[in-house]
């Protein structure tokens, strides 16, 4: 996703800051209001075609909130009030956010979101909470595993319906039973994960001979270590396969934990591969990981960095050659139907089964791919959403050709 969003944002706090400096020392809050700055852009983005269809509004003393409202549009006495728990900034909410206005807009849904970043924060999210209650919201998301964790211990048997949107597989946490029934309760849960024995299926697809795997996943991130590095790590371990985990301890200090972990990971794996050519790099769902891709490549000698986030493969260099996964996109559109089923009365949350999508969303990077002397079976050529030719530029997206006019 190309954060036009965000240039904009950077482009209007130099703005700010020069603002500051000649209004004999107003308040931020003041001087974005001045430049019109949101006072929520810290936290909240999204891609600039949702203004196309909605208006975003800053509410007023709490940059922790942001109104959306149709634009142009005039709420009916049947419209509908959807409340959004964010945990904390992240560009895979971003995505999300935007996915889940477009469906809304698409199916012409008449409704107000209230969106609300309770930044993990015990007293505001009891507050969000008793919000959800008071104001009788019609339905609620929970933006990513934090936000679900916390609505699931905290608000599961009550009226609202929830939603999960960028979270992590719900049967590996404990939150649902099986992928075949639904809840029985208040909540519907859609994944980011796609089952491990079918990844792995993929990966063997691709490397029949694999012997070793780093698995990069922040620690910190409790979701991606239970139902993403350990379950491959298991599973991976019953086969033979030497399972190098590479634990990042402190996220601020990601990229230098990148540089020291992924060369010893490298000489490891030489030992049972010399010429690493049955070797790769799992990069797991975890912010602090992905956001290294540049890091992880440049120390990753000739071993292959594939990604279970789609959105790790990007123009140019810094990409990972090839993810097969669920991408933010796919799951919040998902999660959007899940949700909009339920306003229109067609689905009650707890029926719906756990949201998995399929077939996984495959990107690549031939650019990459050309560098490291990996082939690609023609089988993940076909099945690409997302294809970048040998100059790293988009050659197909969303399962469309792209013409490149240069």
């Amino acid at each position: 996703m190309m954060d036009w969003t965000g240039m904009r944002m950077a482009a209007t706090a130099v703005l700010a800051a020069a603002a500051i400096a000649n209004l004999g020392g107003e308040s931020k809050a003041a001087v974005a209001e001045k430049i019109n700055q949101p006072t929520y852009s810290a936290w909240f983005k999204y891609e600039p075609e949702a203004e196309l269809a909605w208006q975003f509004s800053a509410v007023p003393n709490d940059p922790n909130r942001v109104l959306v409202q149709r634009r142009g549009g005039v709420r009916s006495e049947k419209g509908k009030k959807v409340f959004v728990l964010y945990p904390r900034p992240s560009t895979a909410y971003d995505t999300a956010i935007t996915k889940i206005l477009e469906v809304f807009a698409a199916k012409n849904l008449d409704a107000e979101f209230t969106i609300v970043n309770f930044g993990n924060d015990g007293d505001r999210g009891r507050s969000a909470m008793r919000e959800i209650k008071d104001r009788r919201f019609d339905l609620a998301f929970s933006m990513g595993s934090e936000a679900t964790a916390w609505l699931h211990d905290n608000f599961r048997g009550e009226k609202t319906p929830v939603v999960s949107v960028c979270s992590k597989d719900p049967v590996e946490l404990g939150q649902i039973k099986d992928y075949t029934s639904g809840s029985g309760t208040n909540f519907a849960y859609t994944s980011l994960n796609m089952p491990i024995d079918a990844q792995m299926a993929y990966l063997l697809e691709l490397k029949p001979e694999l012997r070793n795997i780093g698995v990069l996943v922040d620690l910190k991130n409790v979701s991606a270590v239970q139902t993403q590095a350990e379950p491959l790590a298991k599973f991976a371990r019953q086969r033979s396969i030497q399972v190098q985990m590479i634990g990042l301890k402190e996220s601020e200090r990601a990229n230098d934990e990148v540089a020291q972990l992924v060369p010893q990971a490298v000489t490891a794996m030489r030992k049972s591969d010399p010429t690493l050519s049955n070797s790769i790099f799992w990069i797991t769902g975890s912010t602090a990981v992905f956001r290294e891709i540049a890091t992880i490549n440049r120390h990753a000698d000739r071993v292959p960095v594939l990604s279970v986030v789609p959105e790790v493969v990007r123009p140019g260099d810094d990409s990972a050659v090839l993810s097969v996964g669920v991408s933010f996109e796919s799951n919040a559109h998902l999660a959007a139907v899940y949700g909009a089923d339920i306003l229109t009365g067609r689905a009650e949350a707890g029926s719906l089964k756990a949201g998995i999508v399929t077939p996984p969303d495959i990107a690549i990077n031939f650019r990459k791919a050309r560098e490291i002397g990996l082939k690609i079976p023609f089988g993940f050529f076909e099945s690409a959403g997302y294809i970048y030719d040998y100059d790293g530029h988009v050659a197909r997206a969303n399962g469309r050709f792209v013409s490149q006019r240069r």
